[in-house]
């Protein structure tokens, strides 16, 4: 027990270390690194990735994959803002938004365990499915909001801290305690790590997969209303990308792409390691292809030494 303690400790510290590292790097590169306007840039900038990625966690704990997530995010946007247009109140839109989100992620879900396919084939198709369906509704055109939508702008709270970081500390809270304290939480590591297994010990793999896709869904219809009123509008091509970007940050954060290992808060703190060096790099001018690589690196690296770890284990 006490190994497994330790272990566990190393996962979460190991990318801990990481981000105090790198941000130190580039505070000796650039003083402004340390300035408060910076920390809650960072902090604003991490929230939809880091939002989505505590769903994601689930999913790759289960031994799956969500390669449709960042279309689910882009879809949402639209959905939130139409809304928005309908004049609808902020509670029903925050819920309706949700709601659709947890739908997409039941489909995807439904999929994988209905066709027993690979999630990355499944997702694969679902990633073009949900980003075309964002584009017909809209012609291909972004969903502009009114001008009177500060009711629907959920980004400062209080503290001088935004809303949206409050809200993404709640759902590692939340998250956190589900994973380590309930059984839901146990049956996910269980499925994760050896479904034959799990199975045998009474769990229902079909029911924890298709509830951890349609929880990691319904957070990327939250960070589909973070995306929204970020920008103001609900624009079908946003979130380009943005899944490589969640995964990642979840594979930083000590997560196994085998199944059966990760935290919430690792996959937050990989979210901050990233948008740590996105800003360290602009602040200090390096070329944003630079910035791409140092990114992709540090991801190459992630996968590696998860490699090792579970070699040697």
């Amino acid at each position: 027990m006490t190994a497994l303690r330790l272990k566990s400790a190393l996962t979460l510290l190991g990318p801990f270390i990481a981000l105090l590292v790198v941000y130190g790097i580039f505070g000796m590169m650039n003083s402004k690194m340390f300035t408060e306007d910076v920390m809650l840039n960072i902090l604003t900038q991490t929230v939809i990735v880091g939002t989505a990625a505590i769903g994601m966690t689930l999913i790759i704990i289960a031994g799956g994959i969500d390669l449709s997530v960042g279309s689910i995010i882009a879809l949402c946007g639209v959905v939130a803002a139409t809304l928005v247009t309908w004049h609808l109140s902020a509670p029903v839109i925050f819920i309706a938004t949700i709601a659709f989100g947890a739908l997409c992620g039941l489909i995807n879900g439904g999929l994988t365990v209905g066709l027993r396919l690979l999630p990355f084939i499944i997702t694969l198709g679902t990633m073009q499915v949900f980003r075309g369906a964002g584009k017909v509704a809209t012609n291909g055109s972004p969903v502009n909001l009114p001008f009177d939508v500060t009711a629907y702008k959920p980004w400062m709270g209080g503290a001088g801290i935004p809303l949206g970081v409050w809200l993404m500390i709640i759902l590692v809270v939340l998250f956190g305690l589900l994973l380590r304290y309930t059984r839901f939480g146990r049956h996910i590591f269980a499925v994760g790590s050896n479904e034959n297994t799990a199975t045998l010990c009474g769990v229902n793999v079909g029911k924890v997969k298709l509830l951890v896709y349609t929880i990691s869904g319904a957070l990327a219809g939250l960070a589909g209303i973070m995306i929204m009123s970020k920008s103001s509008q609900g624009d079908p091509t946003t979130a380009m990308g943005m899944e490589l970007d969640i995964i990642a940050a979840v594979v930083i954060g000590g997560a196994s792409l085998s199944g059966g290992e990760g935290t919430v808060l690792g996959a937050v703190i990989g979210a901050l390691l990233m948008t740590t060096i996105r800003t360290g790099c602009v602040l200090n001018g390096i070329p944003t292809p630079w910035t791409e690589v140092i990114s992709g690196a540090i991801i190459v690296i992630a996968v590696i030494i998860d490699r090792l770890r579970h070699r040697k284990a």
